[in-house]
């Protein structure tokens, strides 16, 4: 198992757990629950693999990522009372997920041989766009309209990524670049740093 393999299995099964947390009751019908954590699981992937003309798409030809959004739900269901109290917790598995899907993203466009620019963006579109249908099914503003860093985050760890591409062994980079998005979403976070609002003024 190479390490982009495991890093995309391991991003499937936090996004399928930040999914279920995302819908904050588990008493919620458990289909429901569970379809919310799949779809946050699979979105973005699956979107990025039509729009580029990839099929099958990466779930439907490698049933270990079920394997991993099964786990991932079922992790969330048993945890759920302890885990959904604290709202960093969802942060976290969300911070992984992105991490992980941006620099998989990048790497999947690449290989199918689009331009540097166009898989940088589909890159950012892997690891948005669960979360944006996650927001969306629970009635939430899309995390990519609020204030913090957010997708811009995953943009720098994508570019890293491309930069660093002919310079590092490719493991080192899939762990430097992840890892810058992360950096950037505790920085974000932490310090409350956001991007400026449209129509704001610059004093």
């Amino acid at each position: 198992m190479n390490i982009q393999y495991a890093l995309e299995l391991v991003g499937t099964y936090f996004f399928a757990i930040s999914g279920v947390l995302a819908t904050e009751d588990k008493h919620r019908n458990w289909f429901g629950v569970a379809f919310t954590g799949f779809v946050t699981a699979i979105g973005g992937g699956s979107l990025r693999d039509m729009m580029l003309g990839s099929f099958p798409l990466v779930w439907i030809g490698d049933v270990n990522f079920l394997y991993g959004i099964i786990l991932g739900v079922i992790t969330a269901f048993i945890f759920f009372d302890h885990i959904s109290k604290f709202r960093r917790t969802m942060l976290l598995f969300d911070m992984v997920g992105i991490a992980f899907f941006t620099i998989i993203g990048v790497e999947k466009a690449l290989s199918l041989g689009v331009s540097a620019e166009i898989a940088a963006i589909m890159g950012v579109f892997t690891a948005v766009m669960g979360g944006v249908i996650r927001d969306t099914l629970t009635n939430q503003t899309p995390v990519i309209f609020n204030k913090e860093i957010y997708a811009t985050a995953c943009l720098a760890g994508a570019v890293l990524y491309l930069i660093l591409l002919n310079f590092v062994d490719r493991n080192v980079n899939l762990l430097i670049s992840s890892g810058l998005i992360i950096v950037i979403r505790i920085i974000a976070i932490r310090f409350n740093v956001e991007l400026p609002r449209l129509g704001s003024k610059v004093k």
